[in-house]
């Protein structure tokens, strides 16, 4: 299975180009022909507020980036927005209607293109020093366009314009506030994760900048996690792009940021966003739906009504305009759970999680109370197995939001290939909520080895939906060594229906990740006395 096979892959498959095109047509000329009723009501708002114009800004080392300005001409004071483009060959497309309903509620808004993408000039630098200086330019150019005085500034950004808003407010002391949506806050996890190259995710970027002009730099560093050589230098090189790196800056000056993700995120996994935003000291939210990478925001981005934009906006106006609209009190963490939908606030992180369950991994494939020792369960490498990741990147996400989850048919697991535990049906409703734990021992008879373990939800007819998951490599152990591994499986919001069971699956090997086993070659999973298998499961 590929999981991108078109150099004209998207991560905004759902974003109508031409309807974009058309409502930026008629912000500059007001003919609202062809605009449904509700985005020729936006045109008509914003432009009896505030000029829209389109231009360039200079950025680091004097190249230019396309830029879009909604200002206002009075000598009114008022804040300040600057949106950073996502990893996309639309560039600050992408932003044009949130901007203009920023704009119409009294925002002078500036939005341009990354360096290296679409009509901007230079070469893509990944959220480097030269983006940083681009974040600063960009604002720069804003200000000296304002009519009026600047009360407040806040960066915003999607995806990649996330972590450039993260950075620049760190380096930049005029920046008030930050929205960040499907953001990371550690790169080098979105590249390696426990030691497991993110193959798919790093094909994912590189086809959505296909257009792109990637600096000798970004490219080699791409191939590099590809072709599994340099991985150190790829950490050095991710850990100045990470705003975990530069937490104490954005916490010395207790900067307001605003966090959206998806639980089921396959480019920037959401354990390193819930690290940064358990980081932060200063005002903070963090919301989680679900979906996949950008998914949840997409439709706000056409207009449409939208939990994630209605919390930016919110965010914005009562940090920047400083309306007392109850953000300030309100919950900082709030889920969206799987597959309800339902919305639960809670106070923080550590209010997510109320208690652990612990199950203990069994020589008779049961996820049971009590543990067991000197079993042995093997895993045949190189070989595919019914439990991947999700069939796309991205898309897998959309079908989610629709309510169309993969159903994954864990009978036609082969046993003699994947290792497989099941719990007893649950007697109640299982509220799985925050981080599942995994301690396993195996041993690899070859060096260097990796599994990736799958946490299902089956129904009594062995059909299932993926609850989560994660990878684990094994680099450094001799051969035929026991290699002991504490993973924590990516967080989620997930409610297991009474009568259905949970289910461990662990195989060798997954499209989506690069893959450390020789093939063919075995590996043998067991529970020493002295440090057994086990699950926790976190519950609400």
């Amino acid at each position: 299975m590929t999981y991108v096979n078109s150099a004209d892959f998207s991560l905004y498959p759902e974003l109508d180009a031409n309807a974009l095109h058309a409502f930026v047509t008629a912000l500059e000329t007001g003919d609202l022909h062809g605009l449904s009723p509700a985005r020729a009501a936006d045109v008509e708002e914003v432009r009896s507020v505030a000029v829209f114009s389109r231009g360039k800004v200079t950025g680091a080392d004097g190249d230019l980036l396309d830029a879009a300005l909604w200002r206002h001409t009075g000598s009114d004071p008022r804040p300040v927005i600057v949106m950073p483009s996502p990893w996309t060959n639309l560039g600050w497309l992408t932003y044009a209607v949130q901007g203009a309903l920023f704009a119409a509620r009294g925002y002078n808004v500036l939005a341009y293109t990354a360096r290296g993408f679409a009509g901007s000039e230079g070469q893509v630098d990944v959220a480097g020093p030269l983006d940083v200086a681009d974040g600063s330019r960009a604002l720069d150019h804003i200000v000296e366009r304002t009519a009026g005085p600047i009360t407040r500034i806040g960066f915003l950004g999607d995806s990649y314009g996330s972590g450039i808003s993260q950075l620049v407010a760190a380096h930049d002391t005029r920046v008030d506030a930050v929205v960040a949506l499907s953001t990371w806050g550690d790169l080098g996890e979105a590249f390696l994760e426990n030691s497991t190259r993110h193959v798919a995710a790093v094909k994912a970027l590189l086809g959505a900048a296909s257009k792109a002009r990637l600096s000798p730099r970004t490219r080699s560093v791409f191939e590099n996690v590809l072709a599994d050589r340099d991985i150190e230098g790829t950490l050095r090189w991710a850990e100045q792009r990470s705003p975990l790196t530069h937490v104490k800056e954005l916490n010395r000056r207790q900067v307001p940021i605003l966090f959206a993700q998806a639980w089921h995120e396959t480019l920037f996994p959401g354990n390193q966003t819930v690290r940064m935003f358990n980081e932060l000291t200063g005002p903070k939210r963090l919301d989680l739906s679900i979906g996949d990478h950008s998914g949840p925001e997409t439709s706000g981005m056409l207009g449409l009504p939208n939990r994630i934009w209605t919390d930016a906006h919110r965010w914005f106006d009562h940090h920047l305009r400083g309306i007392d609209n109850g953000v300030a009190d309100q919950a900082q963490v709030v889920s969206e759970v799987m597959w309800g939908k339902g919305l639960e606030p809670r106070a923080g992180w550590s209010a997510v999680t109320e208690r652990t369950r612990r199950v203990h991994l069994t020589g008779g494939g049961e996820l049971a109370h009590k543990p067991e020792a000197g079993w042995t369960a093997g895993v045949v490498c190189g070989v595919d197995t019914p439990a991947i990741v999700a069939d796309a990147i991205v898309t897998a996400g959309h079908a989610e939001m629709a309510g169309r989850p993969k159903v994954y048919p864990t009978g036609a697991i082969d046993r003699g290939v994947a290792a497989v535990w099941a719990a007893p049906p649950e007697e109640e409703t299982a509220r799985l909520r925050g981080t599942p734990r995994l301690r396993v021992t195996y041993r690899a008879a070859n060096p260097g080895s990796t599994f990736v373990a799958y946490l299902f939800d089956t129904a009594p007819d062995g059909s299932a939906h993926l609850v989560t998951h994660a990878p684990f490599s094994d680099l450094d152990s001799a051969p035929d060594s026991l290699i002991r591994a504490d993973i924590e499986l990516q967080a989620t919001a997930y409610d297991v229906p009474r009568g259905h069971r949970l289910l461990l699956v662990i195989d060798g090997r997954d499209p989506f990740y690069g893959d450390a086993n020789r093939p063919r070659a075995t590996l043998a999973f067991t529970s020493p006395e002295a440090t057994p298998s086990f699950l926790d499961l976190p519950l609400g």
